[in-house]
């Protein structure tokens, strides 16, 4: 029988932000920019009367606020990339008679819990939060207590022993990650070290801006996805184009959602090598 949980379809965050005592009486928008790169972006935001400019990559700043980034990226902007790649991989799931509440989850990059609280609200089994950021974990636990069941503020790219033994030990067989692969926030070695927890046979979900898949790209990810699907280290089982969310000047931005699974282990020498190109 399908549980309730798992036909959830609407996203999660209109009523969790309901219940989040924001201070945010108004975001402003920059009129009249042109060719404003990404993650150079910005906003002007009044928290309770006072006004300040705040970009919008500084994530630790936006999540000190409770509910500005619920307003900002998805009231505003139209953000609907949690919901997305969640729903995309329940299908694939239910595409492979397999069921998300056999699922623990490694959601790296888990920022205030958006990806958490979409995979909770279909009944994964155990959802476990990785950023570099204490801001985020502090903005998870505050708005969205009680949705994973540890949440961890490491460096994937310079793991410590005693945390991957930890995180080894827990048998993770599913690696989510969300609008956070690029822009130098997680780069590439952090990526393939999370793929490695994952037990062989488990299922990849993640989000990633589409022009970092193109050959001009300089993350190093276009690079590593390829070589991942030639040495069939990661079979692609669905890949959707889709508009993430708009830009501050009203462009749509485009990203790729993709469920794969991890059909063999990582060999020894993808960890040593350098994605990233070396900078002149």
């Amino acid at each position: 029988m399908t549980s309730i949980k798992e036909t959830v379809a609407a996203p999660v965050w209109p009523q969790r932000l309901s219940e989040i005592d924001s201070k945010v009486d108004e975001i402003y928008l920059p009129a009249g920019e042109e060719h404003v790169g990404q993650d150079a972006e910005w906003c002007e935001v009044v928290v309770d009367g006072d006004q300040r400019r705040i970009r919008f990559h500084d994530y630790d700043e936006i999540y000190a606020i409770p509910g500005l980034y619920e307003k900002l990226f998805y009231r505003q902007l139209k953000c609907c990339s949690p919901s997305r790649v969640v729903r995309l991989l329940h299908d694939v799931l239910r595409d492979f008679n397999d069921s998300v509440e056999k699922l623990n989850v490694l959601d790296l990059g888990a920022g205030n819990g958006m990806v958490g609280d979409e995979l909770a609200a279909r009944g994964v089994s155990k959802i476990v939060g990785v950023d570099v950021l204490p801001e985020a974990r502090e903005a998870a636990h505050r708005d969205r207590a009680g949705i994973y069941d540890h949440y961890f503020v490491v460096d994937l790219s310079d793991l410590p022993e005693p945390m991957e033994k930890r995180l080894s030990d827990m048998r993770l067989n599913c690696l989510t990650s969300v609008a956070a692969l690029g822009f130098g926030d997680i780069p590439p070695k952090a990526f393939i070290k999370a793929l490695d927890l994952i037990e062989t046979g488990g299922w990849i979900a993640l989000t990633i801006k589409e022009d970092f898949l193109h050959e001009s790209d300089d993350t190093g990810f276009c690079r590593l996805v390829r070589r991942l699907t030639r040495e069939k280290i990661m079979q692609t089982q669905a890949y959707r184009r889709y508009r993430h969310r708009f830009s501050i000047t009203g462009e749509p931005l485009y990203y790729v959602a993709m469920v794969s699974q991890k059909r063999c282990e990582i060999p020894d020498h993808m960890f040593c090598e350098e994605w990233e190109p070396v900078q002149a």
